[in-house]
């Protein structure tokens, strides 16, 4: 961000001036916000690897889902403030602690500082891969840039219908942004690499199956195998957990409780039935909120 820059980095182009320290609809002023930096063994077989990946939780988020398992840092800077040169170092930490790669979680309001930090710990010898790990609604321009940087892409399909992630993420064209990201995330990541059970390169789509919402879910699944086909993998999530947020409001009760596990099995069976072949799908008790990371519980350690 330079200091006339109006942040459009995300699809919202809020047009904040956050290098004055205004605020996005992120919640993210003009600086890195990291909340929790740590080994994280619970990935998709192929990004946890046989140490765990190395998983950089950023602070705040673009999309603000009404049901997200990481409230307490999607919209707060209660975290460690950082600079570029710092998060290098983070990363280079985290490989030196055998991470099997750096994870980037919700990184779409720090894309720009990101890459600048990549490049610099490169030259310091980084030299495991590089995950996105986003919520799918990101700005095609900003997806072109990240292409030379980041190598594997992990990435949620969350919705089918805009009326739906209207009233969950009040966002109105979920489904058009995220078929455009993924598009071009798919120009460069278009060949699946995996080298002694490890992803090196490639695209896991994930698709959260929300409660009373299975057809949706069904849809997406359909969308991405006739689109993408065996290219990308497609991981199905059973891990939905209502939060706290969900708990004490009454205005969405059909997100109060968890999926049903038949539902679960139903589209489950469903991807089986489209002859899907790169596919995780969930053990039906792991949506627990023992699943969701504490973020009281890490300090940010640079070396």
């Amino acid at each position: 961000m330079n200091e006339n820059s109006l942040c459009t980095l995300c699809p919202r182009n809020c047009k904040t001036k956050r290098i004055n320290n205004e605020l996005g609809y992120c919640k993210i002023d003009k600086n890195i916000y990291v909340s929790r930096a740590s080994l994280h063994m619970w990935e998709e077989p192929i990004i946890t690897g046989p140490y765990g990946s190395g998983t950089v939780f950023f602070s705040g988020c673009n999309l603000k889902c009404i049901f997200c398992q990481n409230e307490d840092i999607s919209d707060s800077t209660k975290a460690t403030k950082l600079t570029i040169d710092e998060l290098s170092d983070l990363f280079l930490r985290l490989q030196n602690e055998k991470a099997t790669n750096i994870n980037l979680v919700t990184p779409t309001p720090y894309s720009d500082f990101i890459i600048k930090s990549i490049f610099l710990s490169k030259s310091k010898g980084l030299n495991i891969p590089l995950v996105y790990n986003t919520s799918g609604y990101e700005n095609k321009e900003i997806i072109k840039e990240l292409n030379d940087y980041i190598d594997i892409y992990l990435t949620d399909f969350k919705y089918f219908n805009n009326e739906i992630g209207k009233k969950y993420s009040n966002v109105s064209d979920y489904v058009e942004m995220a078929k455009i990201a993924l598009d071009e995330m798919f120009k460069s990541k278009n060949e699946i690499i995996i080298e002694d059970g490890v992803m090196k390169s490639g695209i896991i789509v994930r698709v959260l199956v929300l409660p009373d919402h299975y057809e949706d879910s069904k849809k997406i699944i359909k969308y991405l195998y006739n689109t993408y086909g065996d290219n990308i993998y497609l991981s199905i999530l059973s891990q939905y957990t209502p939060n706290k947020i969900i708990k004490n409001l009454n205005l969405f009760p059909e997100l109060k409780n968890r999926i049903k596990h038949k539902k679960y099995n139903e589209i489950v069976n469903y991807a089986l039935s489209l002859n899907i072949k790169n596919c995780y799908i969930q053990d039906f008790d792991v949506a627990t909120e023992s699943f969701i990371p504490d973020f009281r519980k890490s300090p940010i350690k640079l070396k």
